[in-house]
Order: structure tokens, then C-alpha cells, then sequence
């Protein structure tokens, strides 16, 4: 095995970074370096979806498998790697959708 599946969550999360990053550079749509911009679009999801999670885990309606996380705990116990998945998974559909209305206007733009 290439890692351990301790670190299974996470690394998918990095591969999802590493795909979709490209698209800031080759479509210039300025995710990134717009980052208070950013960050004021993704913090709302953050702190909607971790506050659900923290009352999920402590009402048991779900828990997080030990096997596929390092095990490392914020408070309400949730697990690091579902804080980074709020954070990664909201930038990499921030990043496409952005791409993909820079290729929309391409298009359009040569049509005309």
C-alpha cells in the first residue's frame, strides 16, 4: 500500500487540491489570490458544517471510522480531516465553477 489508511481521507482530499489547482493558472479565475474574497465564501460552510457534524457525533447519529483518520481531534470531537474537507472540498467547487464560466465566455467570445 502506497499509504496508510490512516491517512486515506486526507490524501484524497490533497489529490482534489492537486486536480483542480491547475485551473487557477490556466483559466486565471483568481481564486486563490483573492483570498479574504475567498475566504468570506468558504468560512460560512466551515462553520455551518462543522457545527452539524459536532452536534451529529454528540447526539450519535454518526461517527468517523478510526481506520480511515489520524485520529486527530478538534473539540465536539471531530476529526481534523472533516474540517480540512470543509475547507478543500468548498475551493475545488469554487475553482471549477469558476473555470468554467471563464471557458463559457470563451466560447462565447469567439463566436461573435
Amino acid at each position: 500500500m502506497l499509504f496508510s489508511t490512516h491517512l486515506q481521507y486526507l490524501v484524497v482530499l490533497g489529490i482534489c487540491i492537486v486536480v483542480t489547482l491547475p485551473l487557477e493558472f490556466v483559466f486565471r479565475v483568481s481564486v486563490y489570490r483573492q483570498p479574504r474574497r475567498t475566504a468570506l465564501t468558504v468560512l460560512p460552510v466551515v462553520l455551518v458544517f462543522s457545527a452539524f457534524d459536532v452536534l451529529s457525533i454528540r447526539d450519535k447519529w454518526w461517527h468517523y471510522s478510526s481506520t480511515f483518520t489520524t485520529g486527530l481531534l478538534l473539540p465536539g470531537s471531530l476529526p481534523i480531516e472533516e474540517l480540512v474537507f470543509f475547507i478543500v472540498i468548498p475551493l475545488c467547487t469554487i475553482l471549477t465553477y469558476e473555470a468554467v464560466g471563464a471557458i463559457l465566455i470563451r466560447v462565447r467570445g469567439k463566436r461573435r
